[in-house]
């Protein structure tokens, strides 16, 4: 099979196609060929050797989400068939012609979408309901902030957010504000121009919002607390402004009744990544077809140019998913 691979850690040059063996399928495996695959910002850091060559359950290969039709299926196999249109997040391999995902992680295409718009939803949504929904609790009329709100995780955040019923603040580049006002965003906020945590405040007459969907980290740390309402949820996705410790203030902790999460997929065990999956998968895939909800695609690029497709995403300048077509 032909596949993205690289000798070397480095700048988005290093990968190139390359002919690689084919996966073989294991007991609880299904073998996808490949249409579409996510790329990811993981990718980018396993490029840049921040996972070394770790294998991450499927493959040594990079990529984590894939849409495809099953080909082939392990002996342990339930409920799929040869030929079903599936979508999911794998451990790595996604970069592939073909690529194998235990069957508990796989879910159904929803109608009407194609392989590439279903190759933009695993990862970005899966982890958008995990942070507002099952770890940020958040319920019809509260109010959330979401930062990087064009991202592929934040995109899919503000639209499951306006689907529970929320007030949706979110940040992003003032070029981005109206993608993002069109997604659900109810106030939209230029992080370039306007100091965020002073934005809520006089947005919610001094109170604050009920939760914070953060990817960037310490940097933004200290203003996140102070634009928590009591009881507020804070959800860490991400470390996308470095990962120094912040200085967290104990009192505001304390006598605002905060609550502090983090979540990272990778590191979860597959019991807990399946689980994660079914949650979404019961809660929203309907909501695909219906067009309730849609994924966001910036670009699409031949799985040959992958390296280019890098470059949009550290570009810092996509709105949406980045995705590969084999």
């Amino acid at each position: 099979m032909r596949a993205i691979d690289f000798k070397e850690f480095g700048p988005a040059s290093v990968l190139g196609l390359a002919e690689l063996p084919d996966p073989v399928a294991r007991p609880h495996d299904l073998l996808v060929r490949v249409r579409a695959a996510g790329v990811n910002r993981a990718d980018v850091l396993h490029r840049e050797g921040h996972y070394g060559r770790s294998d991450f359950g499927d493959s040594t290969l990079m990529g984590l989400e894939i849409a495809g039709d099953v080909v082939a299926m392990g002996s342990e196999v339930r409920q799929w068939q040869l030929g079903d249109r599936v979508m999911g997040i794998v451990g790595g391999g996604a970069y592939a012609e073909l690529a194998r995902i235990d069957y508990r992680m796989a879910m159904p295409i929803p109608g009407g979408l194609d392989y590439a718009h279903a190759a933009a939803i695993p990862e970005v949504f899966v982890t958008a309901h995990e942070a507002l929904v099952h770890l940020g609790r958040l319920v019809a009329g509260e109010s959330v902030l979401i930062h990087a709100a064009a991202s592929g995780v934040g995109s899919a955040a503000v639209q499951l957010a306006k689907a529970c019923g929320a007030r949706v603040f979110a940040t992003a580049k003032g070029a981005k504000l109206q993608r993002v006002r069109e997604l659900g965003a109810d106030v939209g906020i230029d992080y370039t121009t306007t100091d965020f945590a002073q934005a809520i405040q006089e947005a919610t007459a001094g109170h604050g919002v009920d939760l914070i969907i953060d990817f960037i980290g310490a940097m933004y740390f200290d203003k996140n607390l102070a634009s928590l309402d009591f009881g507020g949820r804070l959800v860490q996705v991400g470390l996308l402004g470095g990962g120094a410790p912040p200085v967290l203030d104990l009192q505001r902790l304390l006598y605002r009744h905060l609550h502090i999460f983090g979540t990272v997929m990778k590191s979860r065990s597959q019991a807990e990544k399946q689980a994660m999956t079914k949650r979404f998968r019961d809660t929203w895939l309907d909501h695909f077809s219906n067009r309730e909800l849609g994924p966001v695609i910036d670009s699409v690029f031949p799985l040959a140019r992958a390296s280019e497709a890098h470059q949009r995403m550290e570009s810092n300048e996509s709105v949406g998913k980045i995705i590969l077509a084999m």
